[in-house]
């Protein structure tokens, strides 16, 4: 009997969340791709992993023996990794790396040229997607590293299943149309009649915002739901209303047209890397995150304990 790896996370996923659509939702493929899976591991293992219950599913005696051990199979994966690596002379291997926009072009450039001066044998491959899919992505090895975020205002729960390393804090600043009469200092409260420019409240960072609208005593006014800071700045640049940027996501903001404004009382938004807790006996995943440490300060990303 030869168990697929790939297999066992997404009945783990299953099981996680209660049934095929939610898992298939979760891991970004069709209901029939789950299915299909799921037929296949039970073809593996000889028997079936799930059984009808009414409208949904629920786990076989199989099914539930098989996730009961599908962590201790995916952990032992991630030690054999570290295994090979250790045995190594030179470290060699390909990370798929999960980023947000504004360390992909920020952070990543400084990591890729230190990996290529210090750990030449290591290849970056980089995804830009938001934190909510890269935590999923990192679950099901997927992704070996992400680059998260941490909002005060919108605290994340990490799950006791990953583990996370923080690089730093990203300050976060008003950026406005350059014509505008904001001076440094100002508060976040004075904005409440403001247009906002900032993307819906589905994505981690648009709830991020909301919420600190919120506690300054308003909700924002957002006149246009964009994803993309570049966007929301070239749109605040045109007058279209006012947005947040970061220190780190200044990268995006046109040469004119926009003013970014120090608030009266900072806002800031921890940067984090996160793998899987196996992952840092890698010595590659490792020489990573020393890079990545080294490129947050390199930016000046403030200490985490200094929040």
């Amino acid at each position: 009997m030869e168990l697929s790896l790939r297999r066992l996370r997404t009945l783990r996923e299953v099981a996680r969340r209660g049934g095929v659509n939610a898992a298939a939702a979760s891991l970004h493929y069709s209901p029939s791709a789950v299915s299909q899976q799921l037929e296949a591991l039970a073809a593996e293992v000889g028997a079936p992993v799930l059984e009808r219950r009414g409208r949904g599913v629920r786990l076989t005696p199989v099914g539930r023996v098989l996730t009961e051990h599908a962590d201790i199979l995916l952990a032992a994966e991630q030690r054999a990794c570290a295994a090979v690596e250790g045995a190594r002379q030179t470290l060699t291997a390909r990370l798929e790396v999960g980023v947000f926009a504004a360390a992909a072009a920020s952070l990543l450039p400084a990591v890729m040229a230190d990996l290529d001066a210090h750990q030449p044998g290591i290849t970056l491959d980089s995804f830009e997607i938001d934190t909510d899919d890269a935590v999923t992505d990192l679950r099901h090895g997927q992704l070996d590293l992400a680059l998260l975020l941490d909002y005060p205002d919108a605290p994340e729960p990490w799950s006791g299943d990953l583990a996370v390393v923080p690089l730093g804090l990203d300050r976060i600043h008003l950026a406005a149309p350059a014509d505008s009469t904001y001076e440094a200092g100002v508060d976040l409260a004075e904005l409440a009649h403001e247009n906002w420019i900032i993307s819906g409240p589905r994505t981690y960072y648009g709830r991020a915002v909301r919420s600190a609208c919120r506690r300054a005593g308003f909700d924002p006014v957002v006149r246009h739901h964009v994803d993309g800071l570049a966007t929301a700045l070239a749109m605040v640049a045109a007058g279209l209303g006012v947005t947040l940027a970061s220190d780190l996501g200044r990268v995006f903001a046109p040469p004119d047209g926009v003013r970014i404004v120090p608030f009266e009382q900072p806002l800031r938004r921890a940067i984090v890397v996160a793998h899987l807790p196996h992952a840092d006996d890698r010595p590659t995943v490792r020489a990573v995150i020393d890079a990545l440490t080294r490129a947050a300060a390199a930016q000046g990303l403030g200490p985490v304990d200094a929040a």
